[in-house]
Order: C-alpha cells, then structure tokens, then sequence
C-alpha cells in the first residue's frame, strides 16, 4: 500500500542545498560578473525564503479545528505552496528574464569564469543530492505511476512545491553551466545572456505548473487516485457491506474528510447496524490515518420502521 512521503524531510535538504549553492553562486557571481550566476543566486535565495514558507504553512496546517474551523486548518499548506509557486515566477523566473533581456542590450564579457563553472558544478552536485532526497520521499507514495502522473495527482503539495523547485533549480545549473562555458569557447557573452533568458523560461514553466496543482488542491479536491482507490477496496472487502454505492474524500492538507455511502448485506436492526458501522470506521481509519473525519450512510433492503428512522 502507497504511503506518504515525508516532506519536511525533502525541505529540510533543498533549504540546506540552496542556501550553501546561494553564498557559492553570490561569491561567484561578484568575481565573474556572470549574469546567469547572478540570476542562479536570486534564484536559490529565493528557493530558501520558499522553503521556510513551506515549513510555517505544515506548522499552521497542524493546529487543531475549533468551532471556527471545524475541518481544522490543513488547508494553510496550500495557501503557503501556491504563494511559493508566485514567488518562484515572479523573484526567480521574471527577475532571470529581466536580467537576461538586459544582458542581451548591454552585454559584459566574463572575468574569471573558472569561478562561475567551479561553483556551478559543486551546485550540480548539491542539488543532485537534494533531488535524490526528494525522489525517495516521492516514490513513497507514487507506486507505479510515472513522474508525471505523480505529479498530477499527488495531493501533497509541500512535497509537489519540492519536486518542482529542484527539478527547475538542477536544469537552471546545467542551463547556466552551458551558457557559461559556450561564452569562454565562443568569446560571444551573448550565450550568458541566452543562458540567463533560458533560466527565466524554465523558472515560470516550472512556477505556471506547480500553480495549477496547488491551485486545484487548494479549492478543494478528493484525495489522490490511487489512495482512493485503496479506500473503496478496503470498503468492499468488509464482510458487513454488500456493495460501495458512493464515496466521496476530501483532502485537507495532511488529513482527509471521508463520506460513505453503502448498502448492507445483513437487515440488522439499528443497534447491530450502528455497532456495525462503528466498527467499519474504525477499521477504515486504523487502515488508513489520515482519515480524520467520516460520515456513513448506509442504505437497507428493507424499509426501517418509524421507530428506526427516528434512531437513526
């Protein structure tokens, strides 16, 4: 059974990775005068602001529902990721466009490149150990379905901001390591400015996509698929159920609202019903934590007498 990977865990490396690659590219970037190491710098300090973004909005996501919030306050993980994918096209993606345009009417030769390729390949390879990270938390959950299945479906939007910001921020290294190198072989400082602008275009794909994912979880979507999926053959496999007619989940944050709607296989009177459907809760959310809450609505053969109905 498909499990959730832990984000603060693939956090907890991205922002230690950024922050190490953001003085190395700053360094860098001053000695070089490179702008696509310039833009790799705003880049990954942006990507440390977004990662401390992401650790308050799991902590707001875990305090606990009151009369106010009835569902509890899961939803604030959204609300942190979609500004995340906000910060990522606009401090990242715009700004790199900016300078890459700026780059391109005003162009700079580079001094002292073997700084800029020096740094670029340590932030390669720390990257490569942060997306390595993230990837093991990713196929936690993901089973069988392809990257971009996961992607699409995943509900876990701390872990989608994650994916994305090292995924962009590995190819924004390579782009700027390519640009910096075909400057010194070429002598033309217009591949800097190329690499700068390709940078951008990859940051606002990137920010563009993770929007979209985040945006729908944060209106309100079912769990993931494949967890459903799960739920439904847990539901038809108890012995106290005939046959699954609706389910409806709602995911909040780490926690996931449940509705079921089931005919019986026994006509039980109420009590027996009742403790019956006592006991497939409590199954369902010992099988499955993150159920939170679940509402139950059985449906009977027969018709319940008045004094029934009224108990129910």
């Amino acid at each position: 059974m498909a499990s959730s990977g832990d984000s603060t865990r693939a956090i907890f490396f991205a922002l230690g990775a950024n922050f190490a690659i953001a003085i190395a590219k700053g360094v860098a970037a001053y000695f070089t005068r490179s702008s696509a190491m310039l833009a790799e710098t705003v880049h990954s300090l942006a990507d440390c602001g977004n990662q401390l973004l992401l650790l308050l909005g799991m902590k707001q996501a875990q305090r606990p529902p009151s009369p106010e919030y009835p569902l509890g306050h899961g939803k604030a993980t959204y609300f942190w990721s979609f500004l995340v994918a906000v910060m990522l096209f606009s401090v990242g993606g715009m700004f790199s466009l900016y300078e890459g345009i700026h780059k391109l009417q005003a162009p700079e030769p580079l001094r002292q490149w073997w700084w800029a390729a020096g740094v670029l390949v340590f932030g390669i390879v720390a990257e490569s150990i942060s997306m390595r990270a993230c990837l093991q938390e990713v196929d936690k959950s993901r089973g069988d379905r392809t990257l971009w299945q996961w992607f699409r479906q995943s509900r876990q939007s701390e872990l989608v901001v994650i994916f994305g910001e090292d995924l962009a921020a590995l190819l924004g290294l390579c782009f700027a390591l390519v640009a910096v190198m075909m400057t010194v072989v070429t002598g033309n400082p217009m591949w800097d400015a190329a690499g700068t602008i390709a940078i951008g275009v990859l940051l606002v794909v990137v920010a563009v996509l993770v929007a979209i994912e985040v945006k729908a979880m944060l209106i309100g979507q079912s769990i993931d698929p494949l967890r459903q999926k799960q739920i439904r053959d847990y539901l038809e496999a108890r012995s106290e159920i005939a046959h699954v007619i609706s389910l409806i989940t709602l995911q909040l944050g780490s926690q996931a609202l449940v509705s079921v709607q089931a005919r019986m296989n026994e006509d039980s009177d109420v009590d027996a019903m009742l403790r019956q459907i006592t006991s497939i809760e409590r199954g369902l959310k010992a099988e499955f934590p993150e159920v939170r809450w679940s509402f139950f609505e059985p449906e009977f053969r027969r018709v319940p007498t008045a004094e029934e109905q009224q108990r129910l």
